[in-house]
């Protein structure tokens, strides 16, 4: 959220920077122009780079939470397979603690 916000910020001041500079621009009006198209292209820029970064970082934490739920996973298993086991032993003691009497 705070990377979205960064962004509608910096994009309010950049719109309102170029808007205070076409008022007190003491430059030819194609001079202006020239700025203006260039403060858009360095801000276009600037959102590319960003987009491009925050993309990384994604893809970084889909990985780091694909290994967590396979880790996960792993572990119930593995819980599971011990409750079985557990079951199992539990089952089979009781008649084989009575011994052949009690058959």
């Amino acid at each position: 959220m705070d990377d979205s916000k960064g962004l509608s910020y910096f994009m309010l001041g950049l719109g309102i920077g170029v808007a205070v500079g076409i008022v007190f621009a003491p430059q030819s009006g194609e001079d202006t122009r020239g700025q203006i198209r260039s403060k858009a292209l360095e801000g276009g820029d600037y959102v590319k780079r960003r987009s491009e970064e925050l993309r990384g970082t994604a893809e970084e934490l889909v990985e780091k939470g694909k290994v967590a739920i396979k880790t996960q996973k792993e572990q119930l298993a593995a819980a599971v397979d011990a409750g079985k086991q557990a079951y199992r032993e539990s089952v089979s003691s009781p008649a084989e603690a009575r011994g052949p009497e009690a058959i």
